[in-house]
C-alpha cells in the first residue's frame, strides 16, 4: 500500500492523469478513459447529487464555437462553474467579479491587472470576506520569466501590541468579545498588495483597473441567498454600528434576496483611491478615517454590547509594507508546487503533507484508503505548523526544513494502513530529524475563523495569478469606518491569545508590528516549467486542507479540476476529531475510516475552491464550486469546445 514510488515509476503514472483531466476535449486512449472513469464514479458515489448535477450540465452545455459562455444551471443565480476556452480567464466565489476580470482582460490588461480588478470588485459583492478593510497572499506566474513571485499581504499589530494584547485580568478574552472590537483590527494590507503588485507586474494604474468595481457599488448588484444569510448571521453585531447597520441593515433588515444592494460610499473610496493612490490609506484621509474608527468604536448608544478599542495609529499605518518574497516550494508527481512563504503557514504545510503523501501510492489506493492517508498526513504536517510557523520577522522559522524531502521521510513512517495517530501529535524538528517519532511537545491547534475568498486569474500571455484575501471573520469586526463603505477586519484574532501549551513555545503569539500567522494557502502548480493549473480557497485553518485535497484529488486521483472542487471534503487539523462534509458523513466511507480509528464530527461546508488549468491545446479551463457558498463563477475571455 505504502510504496515509495522510484523516478521510474512516477513517470507512467503522470500521464494519463495530464491527459484526461478535460472531460470536454481530452482524447485518451479507452484504458486510460476507463481508469479516469472508475476513480470518478468512485468518488461521486458518495458526493452529493446536485452538486454532480451541477457539473454535468455545465460541461454537456458547453459552446462549441465563441457564442459566449455556457448557460448556468439552475437556481445558479447566473453562475456557471466552468469556462473553457481562450484570451485567458477568471474564476472567483461571484459572477460580478469574474466579470470585472474579464473586461479588464478584454481591454488589453494582463493577470494582475485583472486579478486587482476582481479582488476590488469582491471587495463590493463579497464585503463581509474581502476588502480594502483586510489583507491577503498574492502568488504571480510569469510566463516571460518561468518564476513564481509572491506578496505578502498580511496585516500587522499596532506596534504597541505585547502578547498581552488579547489577555485581561490574567485571562484570555473570549473569542466573541475578541473578534467585535478595534483591538482586533490590524493594518490592512490589500490596498498596499494591489499597488505592489501592479508596479511589480501589471500594465495599468490602480485607477484604471479599480473602475469595474466603483461601477458595482455605485449601481448595485442583486443581492443572493449566501449574501442574505451571512448579513442574518450577522444582525445581532451589525446593528450595534449604526455605519454598519445603514449600509447592510436596510430598514433594519437583512437585505431580501434578489434586491440590489448599493455602496456609494465605497465608490467614493475607490475613486479617491484610485486619484490618490493608496496613500490615501497609509498616508492620508481614509487611513485617518480607519485609525479614528478603531480608537473610539462608534458604537449605538442604545447597544449593549460592550466594544473594546483599538490602539492603532497614523505612524502604524504610515509603516505598513507589502513584502515581495520568495515562494515556497516542493515537487510532487513530477510538478513544482509553490505557495506563500511564512507569515502564511499555508505554503508550508500543504508542501510538508504533499511530501509525505508522496510515499503513498494514493493513485490506486482505495478511496478510504486515500482518506485515511490524506488525514494522517494534514495531522502531521499540522502538528509541524503549530510548533514552528510564525512571523518569521519575530519567529526563526524553518520554512526550508520544514518542506524538505528528508523531514517528511521522518514524519511519513508514522503512518500505518491499519491504525489512527492520536492529537494533538506531537511536532517533530526540522533540523533533526527523528524517523518515526514525534520528538517534541504536543500542543492543540488554536481556533482560527473560516470565512476568506479566493480568486484564480490566467491571460492570453500565459501569466497566472492565484490570491486569497480576507477580513477573517464573516464581517470581520463588523465595524464599518463611517463614510467610506467598508469593513475593518479582525485579524489579529489569528494570533493565539495565550500559548496553546504553555510547556511549548508559540511562534504565533502578538507582538508589535507582527502579522498573525495565516493558511492562506493561493497554489501555483508547474510542470516542465509552465504552468499546469492554480487553484486557492477560503475557509481559514480548512484551506490547508481543502486546497491539498484538491492537488491530491487531481493530480493523483485523476478527476478533472471541476471535478476534484466539487468533491467532498474532509479536514483534520491535529485535532481530535476531523471534520466531514455531510456527502462523506453519510456515506459508507465513515465506517470504514471509523474502523481505523478515525473519530469524526461534521462540517456542512469546508472551503469554496475556485482553479484554472492551462489545457494542453493552449486553452485556459476555469473552474469554481458547483454549490458551496451559493456556486463560484467561471469565465474565459472567448469560450470554445
Amino acid at each position: 500500500m505504502r510504496r515509495i514510488r522510484t523516478g521510474e515509476d512516477i513517470a507512467p503514472a503522470i500521464a494519463p492523469h495530464a491527459r484526461s483531466r478535460d472531460r470536454a476535449a481530452a482524447r485518451t486512449d479507452p484504458a486510460v478513459r476507463s481508469r479516469s472513469r472508475s476513480r470518478t464514479a468512485a468518488l461521486r458515489a458518495v458526493a452529493a447529487l446536485a452538486v454532480t448535477a451541477a457539473v454535468a450540465a455545465v460541461t454537456a452545455a458547453a459552446p462549441a464555437g465563441h457564442g459566449g459562455p455556457p448557460p448556468p444551471p439552475p437556481g445558479s443565480g447566473g453562475k456557471t462553474p466552468l469556462a473553457v476556452g481562450y484570451g485567458g480567464a477568471v474564476a472567483s466565489v461571484d459572477a460580478d467579479a469574474s466579470a470585472a476580470g474579464i473586461e479588464v482582460l478584454r481591454r488589453g490588461g494582463n493577470a494582475v491587472d485583472a486579478a486587482v480588478a476582481t479582488a476590488a470588485a469582491l471587495g463590493v459583492t463579497e464585503p463581509y470576506s474581502s476588502g480594502i478593510g483586510g489583507g491577503g497572499y498574492f502568488v504571480y506566474y510569469s510566463a516571460r520569466q518561468h518564476k513564481v513571485f509572491t506578496v505578502d499581504g498580511r496585516e500587522t499589530a499596532p506596534r504597541s501590541a505585547t502578547d498581552q494584547l488579547f489577555v485581561e485580568n490574567g485571562q484570555p478574552l473570549a473569542f466573541a468579545d475578541a473578534v467585535t472590537s478595534g483591538r482586533s483590527v490590524g493594518v490592512p494590507g490589500t490596498a498596499a498588495t494591489w499597488q505592489t503588485a501592479l508596479d511589480s507586474w501589471g500594465s495599468r494604474s490602480l485607477g484604471d483597473v479599480l473602475k469595474p468595481a466603483e461601477r458595482i457599488a455605485r449601481d448595485g448588484f442583486t443581492v443572493d441567498a449566501t449574501f442574505n444569510s451571512q448579513t442574518a448571521a450577522n444582525q445581532d453585531r451589525f446593528k450595534d454600528f449604526p455605519a454598519t447597520a445603514a449600509l447592510f441593515l436596510p430598514g433594519g433588515q437583512p437585505p431580501a434576496v434578489g434586491s440590489t444592494l448599493r455602496n456609494p460610499q465605497l465608490a467614493a473610496t475607490y475613486k479617491e483611491l484610485g486619484r490618490k493612490g493608496i496613500g490615501a490609506i497609509y498616508h492620508g484621509d481614509i487611513g485617518a478615517d480607519i485609525v479614528k474608527t478603531v480608537r473610539k468604536p462608534p458604537v449605538d448608544p442604545a447597544a449593549t454590547r460592550v466594544v473594546r478599542t483599538g490602539d492603532l495609529t497614523t505612524a502604524d499605518l504610515a509603516a505598513y509594507r507589502a513584502k515581495k518574497q520568495a515562494p515556497t516550494h516542493t515537487t510532487y508527481r513530477g510538478r513544482d508546487v509553490y505557495g506563500p512563504a511564512p507569515s502564511s503557514s499555508g505554503g508550508t504545510t500543504v508542501a510538508e503533507a504533499l511530501n509525505i503523501l508522496e510515499h503513498t501510492d494514493l493513485a490506486h489506493a482505495s478511496q478510504a484508503q486515500y482518506l485515511h492517508h490524506f488525514d494522517e498526513a494534514s495531522r502531521i504536517a499540522f502538528a509541524d505548523r503549530g510548533r514552528w510557523v510564525g512571523d518569521p520577522a519575530f519567529e526563526q522559522v524553518p520554512t526550508a526544513g520544514l518542506t524538505s524531502k528528508g523531514f517528511a521521510a521522518s514524519r511519513a513512517c508514522l503512518i500505518k494502513d491499519d491504525t489512527t495517530l492520536t492529537s494533538p501529535l506531537a511536532p517533530g524538528d526540522p533540523a533533526h530529524p527523528t524517523p518515526c517519532a514525534a520528538t517534541g511537545t504536543a500542543a492543540p491547534t488554536t481556533y482560527e475563523g473560516e470565512n476568506t475568498t479566493h480568486l484564480t486569474v490566467a491571460d492570453k500571455w500565459g501569466n497566472v495569478v492565484s490570491y486569497t484575501l480576507t477580513i477573517e471573520q464573516t464581517g470581520g469586526s463588523a465595524i464599518t469606518v463611517p463614510g467610506r463603505g467598508f469593513l475593518l477586519n479582525n485579524e489579529l484574532t489569528d494570533f493565539s491569545f495565550v500559548p496553546a501549551n504553555p510547556a511549548v513555545h508559540d511562534p504565533n503569539l502578538p507582538g508589535p508590528g507582527k502579522r498573525p500567522r495565516s493558511s492562506i494557502s493561493p497554489t501555483i502548480v508547474l510542470k516542465n516549467g509552465k504552468v499546469d493549473f492554480a487553484a486557492g480557497s477560503p475557509g481559514g485553518a480548512t484551506i490547508i486542507t481543502t486546497v491539498l485535497q484538491v492537488l491530491t484529488e487531481h493530480i493523483d486521483r485523476g478527476l478533472p479540476l471541476v471535478d476534484a472542487i466539487a468533491a467532498p471534503r474532509a479536514s483534520q487539523r491535529n485535532a481530535a476529531a476531523t471534520e466531514l462534509e455531510p456527502a462523506l458523513w453519510n456515506s459508507p466511507l465513515r465506517a470504514q475510516l471509523e474502523a481505523l480509528g478515525e473519530t469524526f464530527t461534521q462540517n456542512p461546508e469546508i472551503g469554496a475552491a475556485t482553479g484554472v488549468q492551462r489545457l494542453p491545446d493552449g486553452r485556459w479551463l476555469a473552474a469554481a464550486e458547483p454549490v458551496r457558498r451559493g456556486g463560484g463563477s467561471a469565465l474565459v475571455v472567448r469560450p470554445a469546445r
